[in-house]
């Protein structure tokens, strides 16, 4: 059989048959639609926190007493810096802040400005600002949701901040964090070390935890066993522990909308594969008369099988391109919810555009196969029964 005329039929009874694809094309679209939006945000959101975590120490050292964190005295400092392997030794200084309604809260980071280690965490943060005049006076730098906050309880160029003590410190806004940061400093307030500590009420000799870096891998192992023989309440985090945890929360919740399209997907081909194995009279007849004009088996399966390519394409394509636009263009309203949580200040992050061409491949055979299977099943059925039988 000459391609060009076969072709040319296939044409003509995909467009026959449109309102029949229309139907399973805009159910499968929704499918793919769902679930690319969910890959997007969640491959999106891995990228970004994985380039934030490189940024970050090694090693996180904190006290713990009765299961709750307590200040870190600076002394341990010095103890630490004399570990073999060990550098860069980092005093932080951190906290929540909660506004008057005490509904929402800030993150106050205590940054000092001369040192190395917190300079490279935070390079993408602070890499347009005037660091001379941001440190002339009480100033800090505020993330988009901080800002749109404030600015909603009229308070457009400073906040007076409540300290343990009772006092009011007036501290004025210098500048918006880039909105491309959103993910990390949304909630973020970066001030100098000194004005976080009297605003969060540390002493001068506390901290909240204490960053290393260990240059050498391998010797991670050994120093981390020797950090934790110092005292008895402390606790160690490693940069891979963090990592973990992003991962496990993320993958989970991207784990979740994966299980739900493995239902709607088997539930859709059950349909599929019922309707086929149902076929209209006329689609009888229309494969028993293919059959006595002298079609064979192979060239009944072969037209079924371009026909039902073209639907999983134009699904597959329409509902990649669409989440797409939904997720990079649109920033996924409602869903970026889900994995960002809506419980504090309201993130409007930029999700960085990420695709993962092996994710969707085998989404996209996933969705395949099954389909393809359920088509081609029944018409294989009708197609070796006699073509008088078929025509009935």
């Amino acid at each position: 059989m000459k391609s060009s005329p076969f072709f040319h039929f296939l044409t003509l009874e995909f467009f026959k048959a449109r309102k029949k694809h229309s139907g399973v094309i805009a159910i499968s679209f929704v499918i793919l639609f769902l679930l690319s939006s969910v890959l997007f945000v969640s491959s999106s959101i891995r990228y970004s926190l994985a380039h934030t975590l490189e940024a970050q120490p090694d090693f996180v050292v904190q006290r713990v007493q009765g299961g709750e964190r307590v200040n870190v005295p600076t002394a341990w400092m010095d103890k630490l810096l004399d570990i073999y392997g060990v550098e860069k030794v980092t005093a932080r200084v951190y906290g929540r802040y909660f506004f008057k309604d005490k509904q929402e809260s800030a993150l106050i980071v205590g940054v000092d400005f001369m040192d190395e280690q917190s300079h490279k965490a935070l390079e993408a943060l602070i890499a347009d600002v005037d660091l001379k005049a941001f440190l002339e006076g009480d100033k800090m730098l505020v993330g988009e949701g901080v800002a749109r906050y404030l600015r909603s309880h009229f308070y457009p160029k400073h906040y007076s901040f409540l300290t343990p003590k009772g006092a009011y410190k007036k501290v004025a806004i210098y500048q918006t964090i880039p909105a491309t940061a959103n993910l990390s400093s949304n909630d973020m307030i970066l001030m100098p070390q000194e004005l976080a500590r009297e605003i969060l009420g540390y002493g001068e000799d506390e901290v909240t935890d204490i960053a290393l870096n260990v240059p050498n891998e391998d010797e991670w192992d050994s120093v981390a066993d020797k950090i934790a023989a110092f005292y008895y309440d402390l606790r160690l985090t490693t940069k891979q522990d963090v990592r973990k945890s992003y991962e496990n929360l993320y993958n989970y919740k991207g784990g979740f909308f994966l299980m739900l399209f493995l239902i709607a997907l088997t539930t859709f081909v059950l349909i599929l594969y019922q309707r086929f194995s149902m076929v209209y009279s006329s689609e009888r007849r229309q494969i028993g008369l293919l059959r006595a004009l002298g079609w064979s088996i192979s060239d009944v399966l072969k037209l079924k099988f371009y026909e039902t390519v073209i639907v999983i394409a134009i699904s597959f394509v329409l509902g990649v391109v669409a989440a797409y636009g939904f997720v990079f263009i649109l920033g996924a309203p409602l869903l970026r919810e889900i994995f960002l949580g809506g419980a504090n200040l309201s993130n409007t992050v930029q999700l960085v555009p990420v695709l993962d061409f092996g994710v969707l491949s085998t989404i996209f055979l996933i969705y395949a196969v099954p389909f393809v299977a359920a088509v081609l099943i029944p018409v294989w059925r009708i197609a070796v029964t006699d073509p008088k039988e078929a025509m009935l």
